[in-house]
């Protein structure tokens, strides 16, 4: 099946099997290794991309239903070779410990301040909900993105 998706404010061409998983696109055929497999469930958020300006997960989203979206991965935040404020909040915080969850947290953290600039701990803890880290117990994680909310 051809497929044209937007990824990273760049469109490809692809021919891919039409049962494959967002997920497996993004890492096997464009290289984008950033959202990881975790549960394959759709519960972890370890695979958490941001699409149309909403964190999902991608591997509950078929390839072909990315058609016509906007997709984010971790690798975008990183800009002309500076981190985003985010990133580097998670780093002054401690909030990347292990890393596995890392690009998941910072995909939903990310699409959190870019529909809400100024979330309230409350809504950062919502944005987070289905994001598992098993490293920081999320403390670290709301204080980066309090820091990262100063730092605009």
């Amino acid at each position: 099946m051809e497929l044209i998706i937007n990824v990273n404010d760049i469109e490809y061409k692809l021919d891919v099997n039409p049962r494959m998983r967002l997920l497996d696109v993004l890492r096997e055929n464009l290289g984008l290794t950033g959202a990881k497999e975790g549960c394959g469930e759709g519960e972890c958020g370890a695979c958490t991309i941001i699409m149309d300006g909403l964190a999902i997960n991608s591997c509950m989203v078929l390839a072909h239903q990315a058609r016509g979206k906007k997709i984010i991965t971790v690798e975008a935040l990183e800009q002309d070779g500076e981190m985003d404020r985010l990133q580097e909040a998670f780093i002054n915080n401690g909030a990347v410990q292990c890393g596995y969850c890392t690009p998941g947290m910072l995909m939903s953290c990310k699409a959190l301040l870019m529909n809400n600039p100024n979330p309230t701990d409350e809504e950062i803890k919502i944005a987070i909900e289905g994001n598992l880290c098993r490293c920081t117990g999320y403390i670290k994680i709301v204080r980066a993105v309090k820091e990262a909310i100063q730092n605009q």
